[in-house]
């Protein structure tokens, strides 16, 4: 067990202005798209599922990325209206250009700490795979809650960085058993990401009716090459991690993770999601 200033010590290394400044791990919108939109897109309607939105209104996605939640909102209710922010400018044009309708689904740069919208402006608010990426996110939450109308629902989910999202746990027992080092950077680190911290988090602020849920779904690869070739990207932790590797070691990584591959390519993927509602005055 990690003493808890070790572990805050390795969760301030996945801070997202440290992300940004240091390593660039979410620089680029497309690469990020080819690393990681395939599983946003399977997991995206399974957490809306469980979010419980109202069928009509307005709603906030927070740390919108590349735009698959705020898009997969808009295709399955047409009542509603979806903005996605994001601190990158980037992310923001390049979610914008796959919007199909500016009217119902557009993107805007923000911070999820310092909201420029007045009380009780979205009807919900959700956050897929961010949270964790916030530097805090408490406070984060907060003005979620202030801009939520009363009783509205406010959900996040987290990937079970620690457990079932093969994908990466794959990644980085294989990284981790080649370089000890790259421990301090395995995403298993990160807040969050166990069952109970997001509830706890949820029922921390105030939020009434909190529940807390695993979101599993299977994943499926051409090649290994299509597992791989992502990882070289550079995008996220673990392709940072990757990109920083010599050629040698990069193709050690390669060999290692080609031989734990599972033959049938097939990978469980899980999402630790929460949703409660926002309090009503008292």
């Amino acid at each position: 067990m990690l003493g808890m200033l070790t572990r805050r010590k390795l969760a301030a290394i996945f801070a997202l202005p440290r992300l940004l400044a240091q390593q660039k791990m979410f620089a680029d919108a497309e690469a990020y798209q080819q690393f990681m939109g395939r599983w946003s897109r399977l997991l995206a309607p399974l957490f809306l599922d469980f979010a419980g939105t109202p069928s009509a209104g307005q709603f906030l996605d927070v740390g919108s990325g590349t735009g698959e939640l705020a898009l997969a909102l808009a295709a399955r209710q047409p009542q509603c209206r979806a903005l996605g922010i994001d601190p990158s400018k980037k992310y923001v044009a390049f979610a914008s250009s796959r919007s199909p309708d500016a009217r119902r689904v557009n993107f805007e740069t923000g911070d999820a700490q310092q909201l420029r919208f007045t009380p009780s402006t979205f009807d919900a608010c959700l956050s897929l795979l961010v949270f964790n990426f916030i530097p805090d996110p408490a406070r984060a939450l907060r003005e979620l809650i202030r801009v939520t109308k009363p009783g509205g629902p406010i959900a996040a989910a987290v990937w079970d960085y620690g457990g079932q999202m093969r994908m990466l746990r794959l990644f980085w027992d294989a990284a981790v058993d080649l370089d000890p080092g790259a421990d301090s950077q395995d995403e298993r680190h990160m807040p969050l990401c166990r069952a109970g911290e997001l509830s706890a988090l949820w029922t921390r602020a105030g939020l009434t009716q909190v529940e807390e849920k695993p979101l599993d779904f299977t994943m499926r690869f051409s090649s290994f090459s299509d597992y791989w070739d992502p990882f070289l990207l550079g995008q996220g932790p673990a392709g940072a991690y990757t990109r920083q590797l010599d050629a040698k070691r990069q193709a050690a990584l390669r060999d290692e993770l080609k031989r734990r591959l599972d033959p049938s390519l097939a990978l469980p993927a899980r999402a630790w999601a929460v949703r409660g509602l926002a309090p009503l005055p008292r």
